[in-house]
């Protein structure tokens, strides 16, 4: 079995590569992923299959660029902190921006089974305007 921050640097990883199957394999089936309110498209989704078409591929639609960069990994065992932060380029506007944030991931027998993200979201809708 993958230690903790082997499968959260597996997360990022399948997102990076756009790698939905590997993603779905280290997420527990009933995910529970919660993003700021105020984050574009920000909600609670729950499940690995919701979580890849209402996140990771809504990116797509409004982001030339869209990124995480790990800052620190914290493995503290079943909970995992990560600092970071996004870097992106809007289709539409073409403005970038950098915003820092933070991850928190629970795990349960090897697998994902929350998230929940803290993150400066102005400079993200101030890059879409």
């Amino acid at each position: 079995m993958k230690s903790g921050s082997e499968v959260i640097h597996e997360l990022y990883r399948s997102f990076k590569e756009k790698d939905y199957e590997s993603f779905k394999e280290i997420c527990d089936q009933n995910i529970i992923w919660r993003q700021n309110p105020g984050f574009p498209k920000g909600s609670s989704y729950q499940g690995a299959e919701e979580v890849v078409e209402n996140v990771f591929k809504a990116f797509d639609d409004s982001w030339v660029e869209w990124k995480f960069i790990i800052n620190n990994l914290h493995d503290a065992g079943k909970t995992i902190v990560v600092t970071g932060r996004y870097e992106g380029r809007n289709k539409k506007t073409g403005k970038k921006f950098v915003s820092e944030a933070a991850h928190i991931y629970e795990l349960g027998n090897g697998k994902i089974v929350s998230f929940q993200q803290y993150a400066d979201s102005k400079v993200i809708w101030d890059a879409m305007t």
